[in-house]
């Protein structure tokens, strides 16, 4: 007894101390407003571009300089502003996008409740759905194209074949994240089980499947872009690869750019509704996410 009474002092001070010890660990560059260290890391990057292109490390046909892109940035912008071509081909895109990730949600949330609720989907489908995962997606493009034609079905297809796997992971984890405690609770007051999956286990599963989502959103505009890359079409995906061909890597490079503002705008999107949908989880959604 006076062993443990001389130690819980020193046990006390111990886990003071480590308090206090992580508090004081949080580091400089942790601190930094978000703001300020994202105009760093620009600066770096067009600082460190600026320089290879000047001291010409690398051919200008291969890598433009940083003015060259800005350029021809405004370029497609007044191309985009004033109803040009342009902003043709990037509705036909975004459009792809947008069903392509709509039809992976619907896809991936159904497999991801047959997995993460009945042991026939973890045994038997879930190994199938890995080993398709696992295999280079690029390759079925021509076989959608066989099948679904040359239009928006197919880049689609694709799209939604990429997003999908991610949504059906994150939403059998979340499924499985529910407190066993919890599910006593349900069993013992007598809910059935589609009345545990929906008051229960989704709610509780919501930032796995989120992330799920998040992973998906990143994945479906590379679907769609690389649809158009190797089934033709009328979109931005098109426009890089005529680009390309012609060694117009400026537009190439400007291109890019505004498809990455749109992946950004599904990307946030997805991280608006769950800051709305799991309140709850706000803090870890801030410090993930943008």
């Amino acid at each position: 007894m006076s062993e443990v009474q001389n130690y819980s002092p020193s046990v006390k001070e111990a886990d003071s101390s480590e308090d206090t010890v992580w508090e004081q660990k949080v580091h400089f560059i942790d601190s930094v407003p978000r703001w300020l260290a994202m105009t760093f890391v620009f600066v770096v990057f067009v600082g460190t571009w600026q320089i290879v292109t000047s001291l010409k490390l690398v051919s200008p046909i291969i890598l433009p300089t940083p003015m060259e892109t800005l350029k021809d940035m405004i370029f497609v912008g007044q191309n985009l502003m004033t109803g040009g071509y342009m902003l043709g081909a990037l509705w036909i895109t975004i459009k792809e996008v947008i069903y392509g990730f709509a039809l992976a949600i619907a896809i991936g949330f159904s497999l991801g409740v047959l997995v993460g609720e009945t042991a026939f989907g973890e045994k038997a489908v879930m190994p199938y759905l890995v080993s398709i995962d696992t295999m280079p997606k690029v390759a079925f493009a021509p076989l959608f194209v066989a099948w679904l034609g040359f239009g928006i079905e197919s880049k689609v297809a694709l799209a939604a074949f990429i997003a999908t796997f991610p949504i059906v992971v994150g939403t059998a984890a979340g499924l499985h994240a529910a407190d066993e405690n919890a599910r006593m609770l349900f069993k013992t007051m007598g809910a059935s089980r589609m009345q545990t999956l929906i008051k229960m286990k989704l709610p509780t599963g919501l930032p796995q499947i989120f992330t799920g989502l998040k992973i998906g959103a990143v994945g479906v505009m590379a679907g769609a872009i690389t649809g158009e890359f190797l089934g033709g079409g009328k979109g931005f995906g098109e426009l890089i690869r005529v680009a390309a061909s012609q060694l117009n890597t400026p537009r190439v490079f400007s291109l890019i750019l505004y498809l990455s503002l749109v992946g950004l705008a599904v990307f946030a999107t997805v991280v608006w509704t769950q800051r709305k949908l799991v309140f709850w989880h706000k803090e870890q959604v801030g410090r993930d996410d943008f």
